[in-house]
């Protein structure tokens, strides 16, 4: 049997509390580019890197107090990485390291490598920001804050 094989993800989704402010926050804090609201279904989707690229749908939906709270990752390039941080924290959002520590500068997870920053929406959904390094993978030196990494390499 052959396998389908993918060449990217393009869509999505992610279940919102309330959709105005998740649609501000997606579009004002991450730059997504809104691309269609459903009023009658209480939806919106956002293009990733462009219109047809890829595709983030949020949906507002109940109020239960169990909510799942996903992990989603957004490639940027590593000049844009390296100041998420003070973006972030000009926003008020607080960026985190690979630990959900607050942080200044991006971790480095070494078996990828690659840079990166968390933070989190308004629902809690942990969000990251990553450049994949053109270094050889490090797994020896497990996930590292960025300027450790470079000491190291």
């Amino acid at each position: 049997m052959t396998a389908v094989k993918p060449a990217a993800l393009f869509e999505t989704h992610l279940n919102v509390r309330d959709l105005d402010q998740s649609i501000t926050f997606y579009r004002e804090i991450v730059g997504l580019e809104l691309a269609h609201v459903v009023e009658g279904r209480a939806a919106a989707f956002l293009w990733i890197g462009g219109r047809g690229r890829a595709m983030l749908g949020l949906w507002a939906g109940s109020s239960s107090p169990n909510t799942l709270r996903l992990h989603l990752a957004f490639t940027l390039t590593l000049e844009e990485v390296m100041v998420s941080p003070a973006r972030l924290r000009a926003a008020g959002v607080q960026p985190l390291s690979f630990y959900q520590e607050p942080t200044e500068e991006p971790t480095v997870i070494g078996w990828m490598p690659a840079a990166s920053v968390y933070f989190r929406d308004p629902d809690g959904h942990s969000l990251e920001v990553l450049a994949m390094l053109d270094e050889a993978p490090r797994p020896d030196l497990g996930n590292i804050p960025f300027s450790a990494w470079r000491r190291a390499t």
